[in-house]
């Protein structure tokens, strides 16, 4: 069962006089467990609650099992029709004058989001606003997102269709700015002792300089002492999710480095254009 004890850890929480009492900490256990028979998941954690001005937010964070991610989006997917585009802006209309001027201003190139799996996206979130309620899948997180997030400061309400008015405006509704905190608190506040976790395999050379992700229980670990574990120097702990660049991305990547698609796309382009002319 992918479920853990979460009575055992909240006990364990309990002794340092932290967590959300008994009574409210068994009734997320339940909500959990009804969120792994509705889901074909891997593992699932409490990630934790979050307090809004109306409602509040159960977070749970959890990994699916290989392939059932792009199964159930497969399934969310059919049906939708594709909705027709709108003229792009800038092409003159009917009886306007050709002679009109165009700004030459071009906007930056738009950062792609992380893979599902990796990155900031390593790990899928789902939220209720009460245990028992429904569980919301939140979007995956974009690059914009994070950026924006780290300049604004705003309470949350406890909608996930709230607007967030916000100077940088922010790109995307509640949902996405929930998202965008998660994202940053997880890479931030993510500790384990040194040497409790360790790299698997295949990730052990680094000569790419992309980082690695992707870690495992360390069976051979020693506990280190009371007087190790609190030492004010913090030498003994060390942050074992990746950290977000300013960019917005675990992984950095070059906006201006245009990829395979692209390039065979302007190719095409420029052939037709051949064509016409001649």
């Amino acid at each position: 069962m992918p479920l853990p004890d979460l009575m055992d850890t909240a006990h364990y929480f309990e002794q340092a006089g932290v967590g959300l009492g008994r009574e409210e900490t068994f009734r997320i256990f339940l909500a959990l467990k009804n969120l792994v028979d509705t889901h074909t998941l891997q593992s699932v954690r409490f990630w934790g609650k979050i307090l809004g001005t109306s409602k509040n937010y159960i977070v749970a964070e959890v990994e699916y099992r290989e392939g059932a991610e792009e199964e159930e989006q497969g399934e969310e997917g059919e049906g939708e029709e594709d909705e027709p585009k709108d003229e792009e802006e800038g092409e003159p209309k009917e009886g306007e004058e050709d002679n009109v001027p165009q700004p030459d201003y071009k906007p930056p190139p738009v950062i792609p989001k992380e893979e599902n799996g990796t990155g900031c996206n390593k790990k899928t979130y789902f939220v209720c606003n009460e245990p028992g309620t429904e569980w919301v899948k939140l979007p995956p997180v974009e690059p914009a997102e994070i950026v924006c997030a780290r300049q604004i400061k705003k309470f949350f309400t406890g909608d996930l269709n709230a607007p967030v008015i916000s100077y940088p405006p922010f790109p995307g509704t509640e949902i996405n700015y929930l998202r965008a905190q998660i994202a940053r608190i997880s890479a931030s506040t993510h500790i384990s002792p040194v040497d409790y976790f360790k790299f698997e395999e295949d990730d052990e050379d680094d000569s790419d300089g992309e980082g690695r992700d992707s870690y495992t229980l360390n069976v051979e670990f020693e506990p280190l002492r009371i007087d190790e574990l609190t030492d004010p120097s913090l030498i003994t702990w060390v942050h074992h999710m990746q950290h977000i660049l300013p960019q917005g991305r675990c992984q950095w990547i070059n906006p201006a480095m245009k990829t395979d698609a692209e390039e065979f796309d302007e190719e095409e382009e420029e052939e037709e254009n051949e064509d016409q002319e001649e």
